[in-house]
């Protein structure tokens, strides 16, 4: 009888669920694709820059878009991020920057045959929305080199940031942010470029 009256019950309780329905929300992808628009360096550039692997401070870990509230506290939005993460769009664009530059002979990664001048060391330090002033940031540490044989010569130290201006409106669409972050890379990744060009 009380196995009865169970299995009469079952069905009862399956159609009163007591779990909460949430809707579907979409995660959006965006590229870290900063626009280049400078022509391309002229000279008979013949040196060879080598790109190592790009690090990546440790709160530029996660694919999310990151913020800072006017109050002073970071935001990652889940639902809308970047295609890969961070530090690996952001040596992928540094690389095909520096190519498009005509700074240099070639620009290869670790495992080319190619013989290299240069060595490029470098770290994203920062990629973010800053809600309170208004503005999109990305920020580079790169640390030039030059080897031979066994030994290493650090040529220069350098400390990169750009900006680029965000919309008035809030809440900002993820579209926007992810704008403004691109540009802002592009303003860091001039300023890499201008300070490369001594070494070219």
């Amino acid at each position: 009888m009380r196995r009865r009256l169970l299995l009469l019950t079952l069905p009862t309780l399956a159609a009163c669920s007591v779990l909460p329905e949430y809707p579907y929300v979409e995660v959006k992808r965006f590229p870290l694709a900063p626009r280049r628009e400078a022509p391309p360096a002229r000279g008979g550039h013949k040196r060879v820059l080598l790109v190592r692997l790009m690090r990546a401070s440790p709160a530029l870990d996660t694919r999310g878009l990151r913020s800072l509230r006017p109050d002073g506290t970071e935001a990652v939005d889940f639902y809308a991020e970047w295609t890969a993460p961070p530090a690996e769009l952001a040596e992928e664009a540094l690389r095909r920057w520096l190519t498009a530059s005509g700074l240099f002979a070639a620009v290869v990664t670790p495992g080319s045959r190619a013989q290299a001048d240069l060595i490029l060391e470098s770290e994203l330090t920062a990629l973010l929305a800053d809600l309170g002033r208004g503005e999109a940031r990305a920020g580079l540490s790169a640390v030039v080199l030059r080897e031979s044989g066994d030994n290493s010569r650090i040529l220069a130290q350098l400390s990169i940031t750009g900006t680029a201006p965000l919309p008035p409106e809030r809440p900002l669409p993820p579209e926007a942010v992810a704008a403004g972050i691109n540009a802002a890379f592009a303003a860091a990744l001039r300023q890499l470029e201008s300070q490369l060009a001594r070494f070219a």
